[in-house]
């Protein structure tokens, strides 16, 4: 069952259905996400070199295609970084930024309403 996912962004907020699932998928995504990013954290902290990371890179394609994107490798901390998003469907196509930690609160509004 889909419902209505609302992400707030930058400037505005967009609203598409989304399902539980795919919610649930994305926060596994972006958990791994922020488990990385602390990683560079602690070892910038430690005075080392951090170890490259793999990009996020999550697609679903429901009733409207969402992509999101984030290169962990050039953010300092969970708080800093933003993340990419791409929504289409077959009439209309948006590409914007949204800060990651808004991001989270927005999955968690939303599962903790529809999951």
């Amino acid at each position: 069952m889909t419902a209505p996912l609302t992400l707030n962004l930058l400037q505005g907020s967009v609203r598409f259905p989304f399902s539980a699932e795919a919610a649930i998928a994305l926060q596994g995504e972006i958990n791994q996400l922020v488990n990385q990013l602390k990683a560079i954290g602690a070892q910038v902290n430690q005075g080392g070199r951090p170890e490259k990371q793999q990009n996020l890179e999550y697609c679903h394609s429901g009733e409207v295609f969402l992509e999101v994107f984030c290169n962990p490798n050039i953010y300092p901390s969970p708080f800093a970084a933003k993340v990419l998003l791409t929504l289409r469907d077959d009439r209309i196509r948006l590409t914007t930024e949204a800060e990651l930690p808004r991001l989270i609160e927005d999955l968690a509004e939303y599962l903790a309403q529809h999951g």
